[in-house]
């Protein structure tokens, strides 16, 4: 007698062939996962809950801004695709902290929020490798302590020999508004069961974490005469380093400001709200706090800032940018309408907080993958993380990973002096998260050498190397390092007479020449900007008026800044001493009777693999770090 079930079986066994990597997820960190392992060879399988909501902009429809626009940057340089994506759907371009130094320079693009989805998807569907499957993951298979595949709700198995977790914020997810809560992994979207609990099954530890976003409005309903404008600038950068077509026009932005009579309102919904009733048990990011929560904290100010951000091109839906807040949606309308602008205010939908699963990242060595279960990998807010920019880069090392793992090759670890992804991905792996971890510049100790500015120069080949960014990419760097060479070497040799450069010297408001000076020497004065100067003066346009905006920006950075990078070098050399003496993964940590406890429990659980990788675990003394280096004869 027949059986259909054979028959089901024998379809869903040709539908499904065995992948290589099976990445669960298509928000950024599982776009830029699929993509990396797809672009290296790997045959993906991309599933996700939803088709039409890959690459969806949760919250703000924004990429980049203070640290994450170098963190773009450097998905860029390696071959991922967000770069691209934010270019290509950009409504605006803003290069932050230009007044500083280059070290603090961070594109941010305000983007079109459908558009965006479109273009990644576009881009996911024309790169071969890819194959797509709508279902929710509920289960990993996990054959002899290694991963084999997924099975998902409506039962299927499908067989990988690698997988990367990128399940954002839908693990268990909670939707709070006021006393309303019901589970969504975002408004409107049901939550993902099943995987928390298998994990903590084979001896994973999980937490809680909770991120919110504010209410959306009717553009048409606000008095923008009442607003600060907001422009985009007049050279638009952008992120990627290849020639993707930046828009022509841009539209702007506006600030509003909070006022006493808008906290007095807000204030009124305390009693109702999740997070102060104790009905959120996960820490918020402390960085992006609700509102209720910023005029809790810093009760001493009287106006907080809000940025009035459109949706995209063709929308009239606003993003109410430092309005975020899981209050009763009455009270959200009410404060609102109280806010300069938004007196007439229709609002679309209400802010609202959730609280979802995470996994400490401390489980996960630097590759991105779990210690206790072989070739399966964490990327994005599952590590504890928040933001678009910091879980994409997070996709993209673990989708390159379990790439040259299943292909038995070592795997790519960025050092905290070649990236920021470097530094994001060593913090979270040695010392931790218990609220949602963000990137700033600050926690970078080499930032001046990871610049957004050279993000190419510094990742590019590298990435060749294991075969991910395209050698037309490599090609683009050694035209940009050859042309910086050129710039500087003119730069430093070429001398200028004061009658040419006196008057301009004297209305920018610096001293003029009394003989003839080396170009390099005006160049280094702080109120000269060399694209101004070539514009300026003519023998200075001869020489450098045919090299690009972004080579002759190089240049001038190397010649401003070249003290400065010499010094970071040196600290850089000291600081990879270090990472020069290996420790094996099983090394006895406990026969060591002069180290202290805790750090003989916290070496053993994370298992180091040099004494650099070491001295950053949280716990670990220098007197700990001492007494290994005694023990090793070093």
């Amino acid at each position: 007698m027949h059986d259909s079930r054979l028959t089901t079986n024998n379809y869903l066994c040709t539908m499904f062939q065995s992948y290589d990597v099976i990445v669960v997820g298509a928000g950024h960190a599982g776009c830029e996962a699929a993509v990396a392992a797809a672009k290296m060879g790997s045959k993906v399988l991309l599933a996700t809950m939803n088709m039409q909501t890959i690459a969806q902009m949760s919250c703000n429809p924004a990429m980049g801004g203070v640290a994450k626009g170098q963190i773009v940057r450097e998905i860029d340089a390696m071959g991922g695709y967000s770069g691209i994506v934010s270019d290509k759907s950009m409504i605006q371009f803003r290069m932050l902290n230009k007044s500083k130094g280059p070290a603090m320079w961070s594109p941010r693009t305000q983007n079109d929020r459908m558009l965006f989805h479109l273009v990644w998807r576009e881009m996911l569907e024309n790169t071969s490798n890819i194959d797509f499957w709508q279902d929710m993951v509920s289960e990993l298979i996990v054959e002899k302590g290694k991963v084999c595949g997924i099975k998902t709700g409506m039962g299927l198995e499908i067989r990988g020999k690698a997988v990367v977790l990128t399940n954002g914020t839908f693990l268990n997810g909670i939707i709070h508004i006021g006393e309303k809560q019901f589970g969504g992994g975002r408004a409107g979207e049901k939550s993902s069961k099943g995987i928390t609990e298998q994990l903590v099954s084979f001896g994973f530890e999980s937490g809680r974490m909770k991120t919110g976003t504010p209410p959306r409005v009717d553009g048409r309903s606000l008095d923008y005469s009442k607003m600060e404008v907001q422009n985009g600038d007049d050279d638009v950068v952008g992120f990627s380093y290849t020639k993707t077509e930046k828009p022509k026009e841009q539209r702007c932005c506006w600030i509003t400001y909070t006022n006493d009579k808008v906290h007095e309102t807000l204030k009124t919904g305390f009693e109702k709200s999740p997070m102060f009733q104790g009905r959120i048990q996960g820490l918020g990011p402390r960085y992006c706090p609700s509102i209720e929560d910023k005029i809790n904290r810093f009760a001493d100010k009287d106006r907080h800032q809000i940025f009035v951000e459109p949706e995209g091109w063709n929308t009239v839906e606003i993003y109410v940018n430092g309005f975020s807040t899981s209050l009763p949606e009455d009270v959200q309308y009410k404060a609102l309408t109280q806010i300069p602008g938004f007196e007439n205010v229709k609002m679309f939908r209400p802010g609202y907080a959730i609280e979802y699963d995470y996994f400490p990242p401390m489980q996960l060595n630097l590759a991105l993958e779990t210690k206790l279960i072989k070739n399966l990998f964490f990327a994005g807010q599952i590590n504890g993380t928040t933001g678009y920019e910091e879980a994409a880069s997070q996709g993209m090392m673990a989708g390159m990973n379990a790439h040259l793992a299943i292909n038995e090759q070592e795997p790519l670890i960025l050092k905290r002096s070649e990236a920021y992804i470097g530094v994001l991905i060593d913090d979270l792996v040695n010392k931790g998260t218990d609220e949602p971890y963000r990137m700033f510049t600050s926690r970078a100790e080499f930032r001046i050498l990871l610049r957004q500015d050279n993000a190419d120069i510094r990742l590019t080949e590298l990435s060749n190397k294991v075969g991910f960014a395209e050698q037309e990419r490599v090609e683009r760097v050694q035209e940009k390092n050859k042309a910086t060479a050129e710039i500087i070497q003119f730069i430093k040799e070429f001398s200028i007479e004061p009658t040419e450069i006196d008057a301009y010297l004297e209305q920018k408001g610096t001293t003029s020449l009394i003989h003839k000076m080396k170009l390099e020497k005006i160049i280094t004065r702080p109120q000269i900007d060399l694209l101004d100067l070539i514009e300026n003066i003519p023998s200075v346009k001869a020489h450098l008026g045919k090299y690009e905006r972004e080579f002759l920006e190089q240049a001038e950075i190397c010649v401003k800044y070249d003290g400065y990078f010499d010094k970071e070098q040196e600290h850089v050399a000291k600081m990879e001493k270090l990472e020069h003496y290996k420790l094996k993964p099983d090394f006895d940590y406990a026969s060591i009777p002069s180290l202290s406890i805790e750090a003989k429990q916290k070496l053993a659980k994370m298992k180091p693999l040099s004494i650099g990788q070491a001295s950053r675990i949280s716990g670990v003394s220098p007197a700990d770090i001492s007494v290994l280096m005694v023990y090793l004869g070093r």
